[in-house]
C-alpha cells in the first residue's frame, strides 16, 4: 500500500477499541498548533534563580505536610467546570 493515508487507517482499523483513546490524543495533538509549537520548542536551559529555589524549597515544604489539591477541586472552588475548560473558545 503505496498511500500513507491509507495505511494510516488501515493500522486504526485493526486497533483495538482500548487503544483508540491513545490514537485520537496523539493525531489531535499532532494536528493542534499550540501541541506542535511546545514539543518543538527547544528545552529551557536558564539557570534557576534563587528565588526560583526559594518558592519550589516552600512548595516542597508544604507538600510534607499537606495533602496537594486535585485539579478538579481547584476548579470547583473557583466555580469552573471541566466541561466549561474543554469548551473555551480558541482565541486564534
Amino acid at each position: 500500500m503505496s498511500n500513507p493515508k491509507e495505511r494510516a487507517h488501515e493500522l486504526i482499523e485493526r486497533l483495538p477499541p482500548s487503544q483508540l483513546t491513545a490514537a485520537i490524543g496523539l493525531l489531535e495533538a499532532m494536528l493542534d498548533p499550540v501541541s506542535r509549537a511546545i514539543a518543538q520548542a527547544p528545552l529551557d536551559d536558564e539557570p534557576v534563580t534563587a528565588e526560583e529555589q526559594k518558592a519550589l524549597a516552600e512548595a516542597d515544604e508544604w507538600l510534607e505536610h499537606h495533602k496537594p489539591i486535585p485539579h478538579g477541586q481547584v476548579l470547583a472552588d473557583l466555580g469552573i467546570t471541566p466541561a466549561e475548560i474543554d469548551n473555551y473558545p480558541d482565541p486564534a
